[in-house]
C-alpha cells in the first residue's frame, strides 16, 4: 500500500454540523425553486387533460377525473383564430420554414464575422464590432418602421424572405459576439501555420476553424432556435398574414373568445408552442454548459 493511499483517511476532514445544515439549506431551496417553476407546468398540463366541466368546478390543482386529449386535438387542428378555424398546425409548419434558414444564416454569418474579425484584421475592425455590440443591445422597436418602409419599397414586406432577413439581421450580432469571443481563445498558431502552408481565407475557415467550432456552435443553435421560435413582434409586424408564426397564432387563439373561454384549449395550444424550444434545451443542455464553459463568454 502506498503512502498516499494510507494517508488518504487522515486527510478527510469530517463534516461539522454547520456544513451538514447548509447542505440541507440548500437542498431545501433548491426543492422550493423547482416546486415553484414546475408548479405552473402542472396546472398547465391537468388543466389541458379536463374538460371544461371539471374546469368549471375550480379545483386547478386535481388531477383530472377522466383525462382526454380532445382539447390538444382541437388546439392542434380546430381553434378558432378570429374567423379562421384551422388551430395551430398552420402556424407550426409557418414558424418551421422561418426557424431553419434564419438559424443556419445568422450562425454562418456569425461565425464568419467573428473568424474574420479575430483572424484577420482588417481596417476598421473595432469600429465594425463596436456597431455590432450597438446593435445587439439596442430594442427592435427602434428599427421596425425603418425596416417596413425599406421592405415596402424593395418588395418583401409581409413575405417569407423579409421575416427570414429580419431574424437575420437582429441575431447576426449576438452570433458574431459569439463567436468572436471564442475564436479568440484558439491557438493563433494553427491560423498562421495555414497561412505559411498557402491556405487562404476561405481554406482556414471550412478546413481549421469550423471543425473546432462544434461546442460553440452548439451554443448559437440553442440560442437562436429559442429566440426566433419564441419571437411575437417580429412575427406579427413582418411575417404578413400567410405567414404568421405558431406564437402569434397562439395569441389570436388565445384572445379569440365566442361564449365561454376554453380554458383546456388555451393551456393545451401554449404547451404545444413551447415544445421545440423545450425539446431543444432537454436534448442540448448538458451541450449549452460545455459550449459556454469552452469559451463562450471568453474575450
Amino acid at each position: 500500500m502506498s503512502v498516499a493511499e494510507t494517508s488518504a483517511p487522515a486527510l478527510r476532514r469530517p463534516v461539522t454540523a454547520q456544513q451538514r445544515w447548509g447542505r440541507i439549506g440548500i437542498y431545501a431551496f433548491l426543492g422550493v425553486m423547482t416546486v415553484f417553476f414546475l408548479l405552473p407546468l402542472y396546472v398547465m398540463i391537468v388543466t389541458s387533460l379536463k374538460t371544461m366541466d371539471e374546469i368549471r368546478l375550480g379545483q386547478i390543482f386535481a388531477l383530472p377525473v377522466r383525462p382526454t386529449l380532445e382539447a390538444w386535438a382541437t388546439a392542434w387542428s380546430s381553434a378558432c383564430t378570429g374567423l379562421d378555424c384551422t388551430g395551430l398546425r398552420i402556424g407550426f409548419w409557418n414558424s418551421v420554414q422561418i426557424l431553419i434558414p434564419s438559424v443556419i444564416l445568422s450562425i454562418l454569418l456569425g461565425a464568419l464575422n467573428g473568424y474574420a474579425l479575430s483572424f484577420w484584421k482588417v481596417r476598421g475592425a473595432n469600429l465594425l464590432f463596436a456597431c455590432l455590440l450597438l446593435g445587439a443591445f439596442m430594442p427592435y422597436q427602434v428599427f421596425i418602421y425603418p425596416l417596413v418602409r425599406f421592405y415596402a419599397q424593395a418588395g418583401i414586406y409581409g413575405s417569407l424572405p423579409g421575416i427570414v432577413l429580419t431574424h437575420v439581421i437582429f441575431g447576426m450580432p449576438v452570433m458574431t459576439l459569439l463567436f468572436r469571443n471564442y475564436y479568440s481563445g484558439l491557438p493563433t498558431e494553427l491560423f498562421k501555420a495555414a497561412r505559411v502552408d498557402g491556405a487562404g481565407f476561405w481554406a482556414i475557415f471550412l478546413t481549421i476553424i469550423l471543425p473546432m467550432s462544434v461546442p460553440i456552435t452548439i451554443v448559437a443553435v440553442i440560442m437562436q432556435v429559442t429566440a426566433i421560435w419564441n419571437d411575437f413582434l417580429l412575427g406579427l409586424v413582418f411575417a404578413g398574414r400567410e405567414n404568421l408564426p405558431m406564437t402569434v397564432q397562439l395569441n389570436n387563439i388565445v384572445n379569440t373568445t365566442t361564449g365561454e373561454r376554453a380554458y383546456n384549449v388555451n393551456m393545451a395550444a401554449t404547451i404545444l408552442t413551447s415544445l421545440v424550444p423545450l425539446a431543444v434545451y432537454l436534448g442540448s443542455g448538458r451541450w449549452f454548459v460545455r459550449g459556454i464553459a469552452s469559451g463562450a463568454v471568453k474575450g
